[in-house]
């Protein structure tokens, strides 16, 4: 099983591997379209990490066309790069399972690669931000996290664009965290008083 996930992280953490599914990210190219956008890779080194992502299923070929007896294909990322249905989620082998969130977490590389090429960004104005907290949860606490977030995110998916709204990409991801290594009950104790920030903090 541990080799199934290095061989999943091998294939998609290839510099030129991740170059390829962000240039494909939110579009469909050819590969015509892929040489003009990564003109200092290689045709044979293109075509070469091409046929391995759709060989891994982390690209697809959406169409195939004949262009002047040749066959050109058009990639696009799989749709469970961005989300995968629960029926899905429940039925997938832990294989299955590194293929979806090696997709999963390329495509947001991929969407913030292509917020940061923007002429101007601006975190706070555009309300940009990522982060990782650990929730300590009863299950029963858990279920209600869960009915509680979708009550909030359920109605704005029926927001049509337009009327000066902006699309905004919002990923979650839930697992649960290691527990932490026990250190021995010894304790460094806290200095007396209140010493006020240090520089720095």
């Amino acid at each position: 099983m541990e080799k199934s996930r290095e061989r999943w992280a091998e294939l998609a953490l290839h510099p030129v591997r991740i170059r390829i599914l962000r240039a494909v990210a939110g579009a469909e190219l050819t590969t015509r379209d892929l040489v003009e956008r990564l003109p200092d890779i290689p045709q044979a080194t293109l075509y070469r990490h091409l046929a391995a992502l759709v060989k891994a299923g982390l690209l697809e070929v959406v169409t195939e066309r004949r262009i002047r007896g040749a066959t050109e294909r058009v990639y696009a990322l799989p749709g469970h790069g961005a989300t995968l249905d629960p029926a899905a989620l429940a039925t997938a082998t832990p294989e299955e399972h590194a293929r979806y969130f090696t997709a999963f977490v390329s495509s947001l590389l991929s969407e913030f690669s292509r917020y940061l090429a923007r002429e101007r960004i601006d975190f706070v104005a555009d309300g940009v931000g990522y982060h990782q907290l650990v929730l300590h949860l009863t299950d029963a606490e858990l279920g209600e996290f869960a009915t509680g977030f979708n009550a909030i995110v359920g109605p704005l998916l029926g927001n049509e664009p337009g009327n000066g709204r902006t699309p905004r990409l919002l990923a979650t991801i839930l697992m649960p965290a290691d527990q932490p290594t026990p250190t021995g009950d010894k304790q460094t104790p806290e200095p007396a008083g209140d010493t006020g920030p240090t520089r720095g903090e």
